[in-house]
């Protein structure tokens, strides 16, 4: 789930979005645009890379008719004049990577991403009915989940296959480490953890701009979560680790052009506040489990008071999990004796 919070300490250059359609320039030969979502959420960021005589373009948006008819109005004004030559993707999820396989069929693009994103898309694709499995109700039921809400929650399906279209059947692997020149510019490709695996950002250090993807946004949060194919995984972890390496090797003054929002000079106390964010979840499970053995499911008001929506329990029960998961990791709770066929956490061994 993607939750607000405040960014006191960042400078916002461009203070108010392209209207679907149009674009900004952000940087010589760097545009920014929006595709819109049907989601709380209403858009995701695409950029458009001077690419020689036409523009790389930086992920797609969602396979709907409405993000079709946002790329209509851009290609068919601000980008009428030049080609589309090249398409980036940075991660798997449908908001991003949806419409891939549409653009690339239109304009014979090549695509460029990760390899954990391109297989991983293809494996989900296949599997559209994956919420509905057995794993997911055990997930749900074994960590204290109800039986009604969980009929509710299994029954939702993921839709992803609606939302994605098929991919191309080739890629361009992208490897952290790796260098793409895209007309005169180098940029280094970086890959965040948490959010999405193997998630591709790109820094270019001559310009001082960071393509952040969703690994850091302004005022919300990014997903981090736990599912039932991967239990037992830690991406909290591995998010608070990519966010400290940012902070490390990014310049303070770099200009944040991130997946969703307005982009952002502030990198340093914006990873510090998301850090902290999540500290404070941590803070609240704790105090929950040392009152007494907790499940998952009784966790989650805790964390999450006010969610009731079938599709967004989903989503804060795997957030909740990714807090406990990274806890558990840290020694800071253990499980407890299990009750009832029902998993619970604990402060001390119970």
């Amino acid at each position: 789930m993607l939750t607000k919070s405040e960014d006191r300490s960042l400078s916002f250059p461009f203070p108010a979005p392209p209207a679907v359609g149009e674009t900004i320039e952000v940087a010589p030969g760097i545009l920014w645009a929006r595709i819109p979502l049907p989601f709380r959420l209403d858009h995701v960021n695409i950029y458009l890379i001077e690419d020689g005589d036409g523009w790389a373009v930086l992920d797609a948006g969602i396979n709907n008719d409405a993000a079709k008819a946002a790329w209509n109005a851009l290609l068919t004004g601000p980008l009428k004049n030049r080609r589309l030559t090249r398409l980036i993707i940075t991660h798997f999820h449908p908001d991003h990577i949806g419409l891939a396989g549409w653009l690339c069929e239109r304009f014979s693009l090549p695509l460029l991403t990760s390899q954990t994103t391109y297989l991983g898309c293809l494996t989900i694709s296949l599997q559209p009915g994956a919420l509905d499995a057995q794993v997911y109700r055990d997930f749900y039921l074994r960590n204290g989940m109800d039986d009604e809400t969980t009929a509710r929650v299994a029954t939702q399906g993921h839709g992803y296959l609606k939302m994605v279209a098929a991919l191309p059947p080739t890629f361009e692997r992208l490897v952290a480490g790796d260098v793409v020149k895209i007309g005169g510019r180098s940029f280094s490709v970086m890959s965040g953890e948490g959010h999405a695996p193997e998630q591709i950002m790109l820094c270019c250090e001559e310009e001082n701009l960071f393509f952040a993807a969703d690994q850091v946004l302004e005022k919300i949060t990014p997903n981090v979560s736990v599912w039932a194919v991967d239990p037992d995984g830690d991406p909290l972890g591995l998010f608070v680790r990519s966010l400290n390496g940012l902070k490390m090797n990014m310049r303070p003054d770099a200009l944040i052009l991130p997946g969703h929002r307005l982009p952002f000079i502030g990198l340093a106390p914006r990873c510090d506040e998301l850090i902290v964010h999540h500290e404070e979840r941590c803070a609240m499970i704790a105090d929950a489990c040392s009152k007494a053995p907790c499940s998952v499911w009784d966790l989650l008001p805790v964390v999450f008071p006010h969610v009731t929506d079938p599709h967004q329990l989903s989503f804060a029960f795997s957030e909740v999990f990714a807090h406990v998961n990274y806890m558990l990791r840290l020694g800071r709770l253990k499980w407890a004796s299990p009750k009832g066929g029902i998993d619970r956490l604990t402060i001390d061994a119970a």
